[in-house]
This record gives C-alpha cells, structure tokens and sequence, in this order.
C-alpha cells in the first residue's frame, strides 16, 4: 500500500500546450540557421541575408569623407602643375645667355638717373610671347629700333600693371651697340602668377 502522495495524471490539454510549445522554438531555430546559411547559387549572400557591419572597435580615428578626398587629389593635382611650371619657367630663363643678362643690368643702371620717359619710347614697341614658348610665364618682346644715324645704345623699362593700373612689378632690358637701323628683340618676363592678368607697357625707354 502507497504511502506517499499520489501524483496526478497530466491533462491531455497540458501535453498538447508543451507540445506546441516545443514545435514552435524548434522552428524559430530552424528559422534562423536558414537565414545565416542561405545564398544564392553563386555562393554570395542572398538579397535577404542582413550584412553585418564593420567591428568600430578594429579602426583608430574617423574615416575621411568623400568631399575630404576629393579635396586632398584637387590639392595634389594643383600642387604637381605649379611644380612642373615653375619648373619650364626655370628652364626657359635659364636658356637666356650671360651677355643678354649684363645687358639687362646694363639698362637699370642706365634709367637710374633718367627723368620723365626718355628720349626713345618712339623706337620701342612691345609685342606678346605665347606662354606656351615661355614655360607659362608672362613674357613680352621688346622691339628696339635705331632710328638714328648713329650707332647707339638703349635702355628699356617695362612696367606690368594689373586691372587697376597698379604696377606690380618691373623688368629691364637692353640693347648695345645696335648699327642705324638694326633692331633687337630682348625679352621683358614677369615671375608674377596668371592670375590676375598683367598687363606690359614700356614705362621709360632712353638712347645713349
């Protein structure tokens, strides 16, 4: 004879209840595993996988934004073309000769002391140079004519002025000993940047 508390005998209804119970957890599992493990044919994810993002804690600082990049490869650019300018600039006044540079030293030391323009703008004229002869400078060619008699020499001041008629900078060139007549053609070049745009004139112009 049983001595102990009898146990009741579970309920039908209890046993349908943890059976679904059961059945359910089962297929939210199996729900699960398949959308980790299912791709498409060719082995990548499928349009319903969710990708998972980056670890943040695997990078140092903050990744630069597209305009930030873009702004850095303008800089870059720009940097290189103002390099390889001035560098033509450099090879094209190093191709002007000793003698054409003592003449041009000549010619400041000449209108030093010279008052008002000269005595010989009439046989000067300038023409422009194409920058793409002149490594991107700002280069005129001075036209000096003898117009005399006479054998003689000139001095020859050009002034580049911007928009507003200020000069911002000044070139000296010379010619010596040109016979009646002759003519040469120095060159009057402006280091100044394209921009804004100079413009050349001859300032003063003096026969000696």
């Amino acid at each position: 004879m049983r001595t102990g508390p009898m146990r009741r005998p579970t309920s039908p209804s209890r046993k349908h209840s943890a059976a679904r119970a059961l059945t359910g957890v089962l297929v939210a599992a199996l729900g699960a595993v398949s959308l980790v493990s299912c791709s498409d044919d060719d082995g990548g994810d499928s349009a319903d996988s969710t990708p998972t993002p980056p670890v943040s804690a695997s990078f140092s600082g903050s990744a630069p934004s597209a305009l930030a990049s873009a702004a850095e490869s303008v800089k870059a650019s720009l940097s290189a073309a103002a390099s390889s300018a001035s560098a033509r600039a450099s090879e094209f006044e190093a191709s002007v000769s000793a003698e054409v540079a003592r003449a041009n030293a000549a010619a400041q030391e000449q209108l030093k002391d010279v008052d008002g323009r000269g005595n010989a703008t009439a046989d000067v004229s300038l023409t422009g140079k194409p920058r793409s002869q002149t490594g991107g400078l700002l280069a005129v060619v001075v036209n000096i004519t003898n117009s005399t008699d006479a054998t003689a020499s000139y001095a020859v001041q050009v002034d580049f002025s911007d928009a507003d008629g200020n000069v911002v900078e000044t070139r000296y060139v010379g010619a010596e000993d040109l016979e009646p007549g002759e003519r040469a053609q120095p060159l009057a070049i402006s280091r100044k940047p394209a921009e804004p745009q100079l413009t050349a004139k001859v300032a003063k112009a003096q026969r000696y």
